[in-house]
């Protein structure tokens, strides 16, 4: 895997752990609607709705670190060959 292919997966982390993370929460506050397939957090009930946003934003953190390290290893291969 080349560096582009690290870069488009960490875009599509993060806007997916952006989009179900904190917009998801902004969303529910402002408009108090049960939720869509793309929110699907917001299908819970008041309580989990929040807890089950939290983990996908942090969730998002998570996969964007090991991509992080993935890429940095990587690098190293490349530079070192």
């Amino acid at each position: 895997m080349n560096e582009g292919w690290y870069r488009l997966l960490s875009i599509v982390v993060l806007v997916v752990g952006v989009h179900e993370g904190p917009l998801s929460v902004v969303h529910r506050l402002v408009s108090n609607d049960e939720g869509t397939v793309l929110r699907a957090a917001n299908y819970l009930p008041s309580p989990w709705c929040y807890v089950v946003a939290t983990a996908a934003a942090l969730l998002a953190f998570g996969a964007l670190a090991v991509l992080d390290t993935g890429r940095k290893k990587a690098l190293t291969r490349e530079n070192a060959a």
